[in-house]
């Protein structure tokens, strides 16, 4: 199955004659005097297809872009391809848009083993790997891969983050992980045992799952038996909802901590049901715009506008479609500051010279910042509880790195 979503440019003029001021643009393939082509690669289909709304209001969000007229006047040509979440299939997706349809860069792209598996091309071919939806450590590594960068905390942050938390509040508590059976998943494990240090050894059971399972039911059943009460669930939105189901069917009550890439109400606690997640914690970096106290807040209410005007069809609790508005937001941020030198080379510079960046999304005190040498734009999270119909936050924002 393929899935092309493009926002198609005006059509280039041809024979125009070149002038000193188009002598001095730079362009690299995928960039012209009037458009930028970016590509995209998403689950629209498989175990991870409920993130395929992603793409979507990606594609949503440049249709408005060009409807204002654009960036510095280009417009956005935005082509999506559906990998089913199947490394191999973004190996030939990825090609098809470097070889094929010639993009100038590569966005957005989602899953940690669908990303890894295109990485070492990318940055062989020098095509920008940018924004990759997923917290995999991997992707703030500029001295190896200087062509690839992450956009949301890591996932190693975000462990030690539960890590903190457990210490704090449930210092003599006994933890029980179910953990996606990939980089994704160890990463948020390991962040967990470093942040736990020498009492790492309150984790008393680990059980992974793949993502061909049909359901983490066993999983779960096991994980119960094994006495603990601290549950920490770091699954996609899929299995998510699959394991907040089976532990509430099984009445085991832990302190459950879910990680923070399936706190969506739409996708994820609805389908499990409100009474079974109430009182789940996580972690955010956006602000939730299903909060009716944040009704007048100007970012969500730009937010809102864009949904009702572009992408209509799209699920307002699903904080999936916050991800593609902050991250479609960002990327045209890069391309600005481009100007008319539209290098795959000048992008990376660009994208690596964020300073406080405001999405408009992001929590009061987080901003987007990077360097040549810091590839995280993002590094800092808060704890927030869902109450039985929808999330509060609590705490300050802290993060997860190493010595914080």
């Amino acid at each position: 199955m393929r899935i092309a979503m493009r926002v198609l440019s005006a059509s280039v003029a041809l024979g125009l004659a070149a002038s000193p001021a188009l002598a001095q643009k730079k362009y690299d393939p995928g960039a012209s005097d009037t458009e930028i082509r970016v590509g995209n690669i998403m689950p629209y289909s498989g175990p991870a297809s409920a993130y395929g709304t992603i793409g979507k209001a990606q594609a949503a969000y440049f249709r408005m872009i060009n409807d204002q007229g654009g960036v510095n006047g280009r417009k956005i040509t935005f082509i999506s391809y559906d990998d089913g979440y199947s490394p191999p299939k973004t190996v030939e997706q990825a090609r098809k848009l470097v070889e094929g349809d010639e993009v100038l860069l590569i966005f957005a792209s989602l899953g940690t083993a669908p990303n890894s598996a295109i990485q070492k091309y990318m940055n062989a071919k020098k095509v920008p790997q940018l924004f990759v939806l997923t917290g995999a450590t991997k992707w703030g590594e500029p001295k190896n891969f200087p062509y690839t960068m992450g956009f949301q905390p890591n996932y190693q942050s975000e462990g030690r983050i539960y890590a903190k938390y457990i210490l704090q509040h449930h210092s003599a508590g006994k933890v029980a992980v179910l953990f996606q059976n990939d980089d994704y998943g160890k990463d948020v494990l390991k962040g967990l045992k470093d942040g736990l240090g020498n009492r790492a050894s309150v984790i008393v059971s680990e059980m992974p799952y793949e993502t061909a399972d049909p359901t983490v039911d066993s999983q779960i059943v096991r994980l119960k038996a094994s006495g603990a009460d601290i549950f920490v669930n770091i699954t996609t939105p899929k299995f998510a909802a699959q394991a907040i189901k089976k532990v509430a069917e099984l009445g085991w009550k832990p302190v459950h901590i879910l990680n923070n890439v399936s706190g969506s109400i739409g996708s994820v606690l609805r389908p499990a049901g409100f009474e079974n997640s109430k009182g789940i914690l996580s972690t955010a970096y956006f602000k939730d715009q299903t909060d009716p106290t944040n009704a007048k807040d100007p970012g969500i209410v730009e937010w809102t506008a864009f949904m009702d005007k572009y992408f209509p069809e799209g699920d307002k609790t699903n904080s999936s479609n916050v991800s593609a508005y902050a991250t479609a937001r960002l990327l045209v941020q890069v391309l600005k500051q481009c100007g008319d030198n539209l290098t795959r080379e000048n992008v990376m510079k660009q994208a690596a010279s964020l300073k406080d960046v405001d999405l408009g999304m992001l929590l009061p005190g987080i901003r987007v910042n990077t360097s040549p040498t810091d590839y995280f734009p993002l590094e800092e999270l808060q704890m927030r509880r869902f109450n039985g119909e929808g999330w509060e936050n609590f705490g300050p924002v802290i993060s997860g790195e190493i010595g914080s």
